[in-house]
Order: structure tokens, then C-alpha cells, then sequence
């Protein structure tokens, strides 16, 4: 049989025939549908690789009125939260069958939201995604008004609580008690913690946490160290702590300020381990190779990716009533830094 196409791009009826099938079949081979045979999906697939046939994906869209593209707003930040979120989440949209078009803000206004959802709208994305991880992404997306689906990937749980919003995140607060509860376990009475800036989410979950375990378990929560998320900020506190009154455990809102503590403390001579016990969070690549291996608290970003794909679909779905929030829990990984 004759598969020629002329000068004119391949069609899928050009597919179906260089396959021996229908077009119902190839269009379920290229959507993925379970019921073609296997042999069936080979067979269709070796045609399109052989007469080079691409979807249109514009005109398949006036069909669907799906654009099979998805807009992520996020902050501009290298930090290992926001970052490992958006690898997640791109990574699991793309095995779900959605490209996603990326907006990175250095500064959230109202105005500044608004133009990034314009052009996304502009575009025809099937629904947008916003990486809200501090309180200025927070005001920036109160009140925005869509026609598709908006998915929050934070930790706030005043942006989970409102009505209508669709909102996954990691439970920091979890984390937080499961790093102090650790350290409390090991025989310390007094577990400093040191903070993250309080206009972050993660920070002020994390701080929660570890004021709701200290009481849980009848201990004295002392008055936090509130720093940066950087290890120089966390060298700077610990040259502090380890010029004055000692505490016996600490845990550090990151593993970046667990790295700065753990530096500073090695400078002083303190045994981190022995003289003090430190519980980062994050569990970023590299933490098992702090001297000594840092204990952390590690977060899924994989599943966090997929969780908010799961309700994209939904939302895509019509099953949009009220969501209960969706916290991905943590885990600990504990090593040498809490104590041996």
C-alpha cells in the first residue's frame, strides 16, 4: 500500500493506513487508552515513527478545548524547597501527558500575578499552579479570579482553609514534631530551635511543630533563635551559641543552617553528636556527607508532584466541591549529628 503524503504533513488517517487500522485506534494509541492490543500499539507506533507524524496540537485543541499545558507561577529562588517542588511537580505533569509553561516572579504584587495569569489564559492553559511558599505569593494570589482551575502548592493553612481553594503541600508541622520529638527521645530536656524567616510558611509551620511537641511532651520550649535560611546565617548563630551557654540539642529549620551550626561548632571545638545534638530539615543532597552525617528531616517531593496532579485531574474532572487539605507527610533520617 502507498503511504505517500505529497509535500503536505503526515495525518493520522496517513497513520492509520501505513498501520492497517482505524482512526479510533490510532487516536487511542496516542492518548494512551488501556484497551488497544499490544501488538496493535507497536504496529501503530512504528507507522508514526516511519512517516514522522506529528499531533496538531492546535487543532486537536478546538476539538478537546484542552491544551494539554499547564502555568506554574513561582518564586525566583535557588532555595532546595521551592526548586525541588517545581522539578517535582513539571516531572509529574509530564508523565501525566501536560507541558508546563513557567513563570518566575521575583516580586509578588497583585498586578504582577495578573499579568502572569493573563498570559497564561492568553495561551490556554488547562490550569494554572501556584508555588506559594511565603506570604507575599499569598496576598499576590488572594482574590484572583480564573476560569480554570487553580492548584496552591503551600504549607498555609489559612490559603487550605479558604473555601473553593485546591491545595496540596508537605506538613511541616509533622516534620518539625517528628525532629523535636527525635531529640527529646534521646534524653534532652531543652530543644533550641532554630528559625526560618517568619515570612515564610515552611518557617512558621516548622516553629508550630516544635512549640506543639515541646508541650505535648511537658517541656520548656526555649525562646527560638529566628535566622536566614542560609549556612551563613547558621555560622553566625552557632559562633554565638558556642560563645555562650551551650544548648544540648538543636533543631535547625533547614539543612543549610544545620551546616552553618555544624561549621561554627567545629571552629569552637564542639562536638556536634556528643557536646550537641542537631536535627536539620530537608534532607538535601549532600546532607549524608556533613561531618558528622546530618540527621534531618527529609521531605517527598515526588509524591507532592503527584498529589498535585491527582487534583488537577479532579478539578479537570468537575469534582471541584471542597477539598480537605492534602499534607504529604514527611519522614526522619536519622545519623551522627543527633548522636551516636
Amino acid at each position: 500500500m502507498s503511504t505517500d503524503t505529497g509535500a503536505r504533513p503526515p495525518a493520522m488517517s496517513d497513520v492509520a493506513l501505513a498501520a492497517g487500522v482505524s482512526h479510533q485506534t490510532v487516536s487511542r494509541v496516542l492518548n494512551g487508552h488501556p484497551s488497544v492490543r499490544p501488538e496493535t500499539r507497536l504496529r501503530v507506533q512504528d507507522a508514526i515513527a516511519r512517516l514522522g507524524y506529528r499531533r496538531n496540537s492546535a487543532a486537536r485543541a478546538l476539538v478537546t478545548r484542552r491544551s494539554d499545558t499547564l502555568g506554574v507561577v513561582t518564586p525566583a529562588s535557588a532555595l532546595y524547597g521551592p526548586t525541588s517542588t517545581l522539578v517535582a511537580f513539571e516531572e509529574a505533569a509530564r508523565e501525566a501527558g501536560w507541558y508546563v509553561s513557567v513563570a518566575t516572579m521575583r516580586r509578588f504584587t497583585a498586578d504582577s500575578m495578573r499579568a502572569a495569569v493573563e498570559h497564561f489564559l492568553d495561551h490556554g492553559v488547562d490550569a494554572l499552579v501556584v508555588i506559594a511558599p511565603t506570604s507575599e505569593v499569598a496576598s499576590a494570589v488572594q482574590g484572583l479570579d480564573v476560569p480554570v482551575p487553580v492548584v496552591l502548592i503551600s504549607s498555609a493553612i489559612e490559603l487550605r482553609e479558604r473555601e473553593g481553594v485546591l491545595s496540596v503541600g508537605v506538613d511541616q508541622r509533622l516534620g518539625a514534631r517528628l525532629a523535636t520529638r527525635h531529640l527529646l527521645a534521646r534524653g534532652h530536656t531543652r530543644v533550641l530551635h532554630v528559625a526560618g524567616p517568619q515570612d515564610w510558611f515552611d518557617a512558621q509551620d516548622r516553629l508550630a511543630g516544635w512549640r506543639e511537641e515541646c508541650e505535648a511532651a511537658g517541656v520548656t520550649a526555649p525562646k527560638p533563635v529566628v535566622a536566614g535560611w542560609s549556612a551563613d546565617s547558621g555560622y553566625e548563630v552557632g559562633r554565638k551559641l558556642a560563645a555562650g551557654k551551650l544548648p544540648e540539642a538543636i533543631f535547625a529549620a533547614n539543612d543549610q543552617l544545620a551546616l552553618g551550626l555544624e561549621h561554627a561548632f567545629w571552629d569552637a571545638g564542639v562536638r556536634v553528636g556528643q557536646d550537641v545534638a542537631i536535627v536539620g530539615f530537608d534532607d538535601e543532597v549532600g546532607a549524608a556527607h556533613y561531618l558528622p552525617p546530618l540527621t534531618t528531616v527529609r521531605q517527598d517531593f515526588v509524591r507532592l508532584g503527584s498529589l498535585a496532579i491527582d487534583v488537577l485531574r479532579q478539578a479537570l474532572g468537575g469534582l471541584t466541591g471542597r477539598e480537605a487539605p492534602r499534607l504529604v507527610p514527611p519522614e526522619i533520617v536519622v545519623r551522627r549529628s543527633s548522636g551516636v
